[in-house]
């Protein structure tokens, strides 16, 4: 039995995999920069472990998943620090597990993108980040900086962007009174959020749905538009692989895939498939003839 996890700080996809049953479990997020160990622990031992033992009883599996064979696991904030504490944590659950495996959710990205192909990947969510991937393994990244310095292309700048032009005077009074009535929200309430809540760059990345709402108004859209055109600039052109074609994963890039598109034809990018989620990819690459599990 095989199982690869891909994690956000928001949510993690669990896939359990063996020859009669493919089984798919939805947990809170886990980001080992964000969470110590008891706060890791409590989302496997509260959230996976319950919903993985009821659903493996009625699928007649007995093994359960102390007698995994290998587990994958992808995450936000698994840096080279992180990812042998990671690693230790999971092993802790999953006892007899011959091989556990923890990788950055951008080498997860790649893989369920390009398999063992090259190119270059994308994450569009709430943040951003990108890789030249070679196939194999990630050889250059061009640095996220998070919402405050960088992420162009993820949700918290776009939101960030909109609530700017909102109550700078570039949107019309027809978006600014729909954004009242749809969200109640006062430029004090938003202040407060950005500056004094948990999690801003949620906040902000959570305006991306009226966003949507309001994408046929052609400021809405423009606004859209330049965020993935910043994103190329700052984060593809310096690859300098023109000729190379680029993927993107995320919630982003797939509920706004029409204005990624037309801002790839602006900065003359080579886009190719978008995907919501990379779980389903990365159940591609570990369970393909020419899968490498070892890593």
């Amino acid at each position: 039995m095989i199982i690869i996890a891909d994690s956000g700080s928001t949510k993690t996809d669990w896939c359990i995999l063996n020859e009669n049953a493919r089984i798919e479990i939805s947990t809170r997020g886990i980001n080992p920069i964000i969470l110590d160990d008891n706060g890791i622990e409590s989302i496997i031992s509260e959230d996976f472990m319950p919903q993985a033992t009821t659903i493996l009883s009625n699928h007649k599996i007995t093994a359960g998943c102390s007698s995994t064979d290998r587990l994958f696991f992808y995450g936000a904030g698994c840096t080279t620090q992180q990812t042998p504490r990671m690693e230790s944590l999971l092993q802790r659950f999953f006892s007899h597990t011959y091989k556990v495996c923890v990788n950055s959710d951008l080498l997860g990205a790649a893989r369920a993108l390009f398999g063992h192909g090259e190119g270059i990947a994308c994450i569009l969510g709430t943040g951003s980040n990108s890789c030249l991937y070679n196939g194999e393994t990630i050889v250059r990244n061009t640095p996220a900086l998070g919402y405050i310095l960088g992420d162009e292309g993820g949700g918290a700048v776009l939101g960030r962007n909109f609530v700017n032009a909102l109550f700078k005077g570039r949107l019309s009074a027809s978006i600014c009174e729909d954004f009242r009535k749809e969200t109640s929200l006062t430029l004090e309430d938003i202040i407060k959020l950005v500056y004094n809540a948990p999690c801003p760059n949620r906040f902000l990345a959570s305006l991306s749905h009226f966003i949507l709402h309001h994408i046929d108004e052609s400021r809405i859209e423009e606004m859209v538009v330049d965020n993935f055109r910043m994103f190329f600039r700052n984060n593809i052109l310096p690859y300098q692989k023109n000729d190379m074609e680029i993927r993107a994963v995320g919630s982003i890039a797939y509920i706004f895939e029409k204005q990624l598109r037309k801002a790839a034809i602006l900065e003359k990018i080579k886009l190719g498939c978008i995907q919501r989620k990379p779980i389903q990819g990365l159940v591609s690459y570990h369970t393909s003839n020419d899968a490498d599990n070892s890593v």
